[in-house]
């Protein structure tokens, strides 16, 4: 249990507390700078560098004021109608950029709307279209930047606030590890506690159990926290009206998963009839559709890197041959869908006889589960030591995609003695192909523990779509370039 004295506690939350409020505020200057900021450069390039046609006449810098207040006007009032300054957890970079074109585009709409009434168009059409680009470039870049130095304070403590998850269910898992592997959320997760009584509550992976919901009451008027996600399943829904009570008794903030997450996501779309909610569950009809677009994107992307690689991968397997004896290229089986066997291309980065040593490095293990990891394997050599941690050796795996037995996404290919140990609920895994890359890859890759992959692998195999294909994409690029978890 986390014990917190009155003072401490008070002035943590009040620091916190303060800081969210002070963030916003923020926003709202920079925004508002940057969007006049816009306007200017965009007289500067039509007047001053007289970019575009010729200017017939030159119409003064102040005379164009009141187009540049209404700019700044409507966009803010856009941007806060789109609720662009609010916390929200599943605001991200896309998001948030849609959101700012969306808010430039109405302003200038405005602007041309404003000005055709006014019968004022001697203004330069060619400054409204570059106000229009600016605006979105320049208020992308300074949210951009002011997301690094935002996510730089919580990295160091600053401003973030203490989370606690009540309910250990899949879901709950699942916002555990997004919590922690986006410290730009601005929480510092404490823990989570059981939603089930047990006699010894276990962690799960890298996140603490701190008891049951009869400890939540405690560990909110401790101090020790400042924000819950309930994510009880529909059962226990009795039991959460008094976490509700402490939490508004305690000043606690508070969200609730709802039913629906315990659903396949991709299954579940949101219609309303008079204002009422209904959630459609759709059919799976469209299933094998999707699946031929997932094999065709594989085969398209995987074989334009694989040849645009071909020469990496050929100097790489010439200096392997010339480090070490033996193959440049490791062949292991793996098991596949539906549990096929097939033949998974690597780039040898450990010595030849790394199989057979293994049992004598087992004590060693810093994985759990049938999996074995070592962070200073000693039988890596010393370029595949540097090879994995950029995950190079894992290029060849494209010829894999292209013949059928891999996919760009999915979950990990797993060894024949590690099926061997699956359980029935963790044999679902086998569901799908196989990938080069999956959730759990960036998500913390090595670092996670084998519940955790396995979790996060099952949750792919639930909401798969290509949606979700392109963003882990997208996000794996990332991840290899940080280098966290590889090795």
């Amino acid at each position: 249990m986390i014990e917190l004295s009155p003072s401490v506690r008070t002035g943590s939350r009040a620091r916190a507390a303060s800081l969210r409020r002070f963030v916003p505020l923020t926003m709202v200057a920079v925004d508002a700078c940057l969007i006049y900021a816009a306007f200017i450069f965009a007289y500067w390039l039509r007047y001053t560098l007289q970019l575009g046609p010729h200017i017939q006449q030159h119409i003064s810098f102040w005379r164009y004021q009141p187009l540049a207040a209404l700019l700044v006007f409507v966009m803010m009032v856009v941007l806060v109608f789109k609720d662009a300054y609010r916390r929200r957890m599943s605001r991200d970079v896309v998001a948030e950029a849609v959101t700012v074109f969306s808010a430039s585009t109405i302003s200038v709409a405005a602007i041309v709307v404003v000005t055709a009434m006014l019968h004022q168009w001697e203004y330069s059409r060619a400054v409204i279209l570059y106000v229009w680009v600016l605006a979105i470039l320049l208020v992308i870049s300074g949210r951009a930047l002011h997301r690094s130095v935002q996510t730089l304070y919580y990295r160091k403590g600053r401003g973030v606030s203490r989370l606690l998850v009540v309910g250990a269910t899949d879901v709950g898992k699942m916002i555990m590890q997004s919590v922690m592997n986006r410290p730009d959320f601005g929480y510092h997760l404490v823990g989570f506690v059981e939603h089930r009584p047990s006699p010894s509550v276990k962690n799960f992976g890298r996140f603490r159990a701190l008891g049951t919901l009869g400890d939540v009451s405690s560990l909110a008027e401790s101090g020790a926290i400042d924000e819950i996600i309930i994510a009880l399943p529909a059962s226990a829904h009795e039991e959460m009206w008094p976490i509700l009570s402490v939490c508004e008794r305690m000043g606690v903030g508070m969200k609730l998963v709802p039913d629906l997450f315990e659903m396949s996501l991709g299954r579940v779309q949101i219609d309303d009839i008079a204002g009422i909610p209904l959630l459609d569950v759709q059919e799976r009809s469209l299933r094998q559709m999707a699946r031929a677009a997932k094999r065709a994107t594989d085969m398209v992307l995987a074989s334009t890197l694989l040849i645009l690689s071909a020469p990496l991968i050929g100097l790489l397997g010439i200096l392997i041959r010339m480090e070490s004896d033996g193959p440049a290229f490791l062949r292991q089986e793996r098991v596949g869908v539906n549990g096929r066997s097939f033949t998974c291309l690597k780039l040898r980065t450990m010595r030849v006889d790394a199989s057979d040593v293994q049992a004598s490095l087992q004590a060693m293990n810093e994985s759990d589960g049938p999996l074995f990891k070592l962070r200073n394997d000693p039988r890596c050599t010393p370029l595949g030591r540097r090879v994995r941690r950029w995950s190079l050796d894992e290029l060849p795996q494209l010829w894999n995609v292209v013949r059928g037995d891999m996919s760009l996404v999915g979950p990990r290919p797993p060894l024949p003695h590690e099926v061997a140990q699956y359980d029935n609920r963790q044999l679902r895994r086998l569901e799908v192909k196989p990938g080069m890359t999956g959730m759990w890859q960036i998500s913390g890759r090595s670092d996670l523990s084998f519940d955790e992959m396995v979790m996060m692998d099952l949750h792919y195999v639930e909401n798969w779509s290509l949606g979700l294909d392109v963003t882990i994409l997208l996000r794996t690029l990332a991840a290899v370039l940080a280098r966290h978890g590889a090795y």
